[in-house]
């Protein structure tokens, strides 16, 4: 498979865009284990060209975690236009267009997933983003606004002769936002469409290797995106490489090797970010991992942990959370 000049392996991996989650620190960890593509978190247009500081920082990648892909979001052609000019100059391999987010503050405002109940416009801004960098402009978007108006099938169509050189899918609706089940039988139903040439990504619930294989068998997507499944479990991309690759599941570690992997996680963090700033964006991976999936009366562990503000007191906390035991 290959997007623009970028070759991937057969059935590849890529960690979603994810606001809050998809940081540098995090982006490396996945890389390590095995993540074929990476994305930043959103970035929005207008903040961006109006140079607000903590949005350009989320520019900043690295080498080690090509390739990798810069995500932006807007709802006008010549914000996003503009916007899509200043990424490139920070090198991406991948400019990415956000049409799905689905929170208020974006698909509210006619951005994101918002721009389902537009697609004129939504193609229109495809069209001037792919015209205006040299870089492989793609697109990640939802099934529709709502239940009644899943429109993918054709606007897909019409997103492809934009010139992108991928679309990824999320099998939901604006509407329910993350709610219910992914519905990837529309996902499917753009993979075969005979009009269609370009790589489609699948993206929604796949948080085991067994889901995603069965995503790959079932619809013949080019690529399965993995998101809220890799919160906190990075080591899901060489758990579902591993089984894609052999058919049989990597066999489990010793529970001290994932707390030291997310430790690894705050190191890099912090590294990064400042000692404050790195625990801030470590913990809502340390609240979401399935790490902690079944300990008996965790919540009290699960708030210290949230509350802590040293890396040195943080690890004093995981090194005595106690194991499910095999037995459980």
């Amino acid at each position: 498979m290959k997007i623009g000049d970028i070759n991937f392996p057969s059935n590849p991996v890529f960690l979603a865009p994810m606001e809050d989650v998809t940081d540098m620190g995090f982006r490396l960890l996945c890389k390590q284990f095995g993540a074929d593509m990476v994305y930043t978190e959103f970035v929005s247009s207008d903040a961006l060209i109006r140079h607000v500081n903590k949005t350009k920082a989320k520019l900043t990648i690295s080498d080690e975690e090509r390739p990798v892909a810069i995500q932006i979001y807007g709802r006008d052609v010549d914000s996003m236009v503009e916007a899509a000019k200043i990424c490139e100059e920070a090198s991406p391999d991948i400019l990415d267009i956000n049409f799905g987010c689905p929170v208020k503050k974006v698909a509210g405002k006619g951005a994101g997933s918002g721009m389902m109940k537009t697609p004129d416009l939504m193609v229109e801004i495809t069209k001037a983003v792919v015209e205006a960098v040299k870089i492989p402009v793609t697109v990640k978007t939802r099934l529709g606004w709502d239940n009644d108006s899943k429109i993918i099938v054709e606007l897909a169509e019409r997103l492809q002769d934009t010139g992108i050189k991928a679309l990824t899918l999320h099998g939901r609706t604006r509407a329910q936002m993350y709610s219910g089940e992914a519905d990837w039988s529309l996902i499917g139903a753009v993979k075969n469409n005979a009009r269609m040439n370009i790589p489609i990504i699948g993206n929604g619930d796949v948080t085991t290797p067994e889901i995603c294989k069965k995503r790959f068998d079932e619809t013949g997507v080019d690529a399965v995106m993995i998101g809220r499944g890799s919160i906190g479990s990075p080591w899901i991309f060489e758990e579902t490489k591993f089984y894609l690759n052999n058919g049989n599941l990597l066999p489990k570690r010793d529970f001290d090797w994932y707390i030291n992997v997310l430790k690894d996680l705050i190191r890099k963090n912090v590294e990064l970010s400042g000692e404050r700033g790195g625990i801030i964006h470590s913990r809502r991976h340390l609240a979401a991992s399935s790490l902690f999936k079944g300990i008996p009366d965790f919540k009290k562990t699960r708030v210290a942990m949230l509350r802590t503000d040293t890396m040195n007191d943080l690890f004093v906390i995981l090194d005595n959370i106690m194991p499910l035991s095999e037995d459980a």
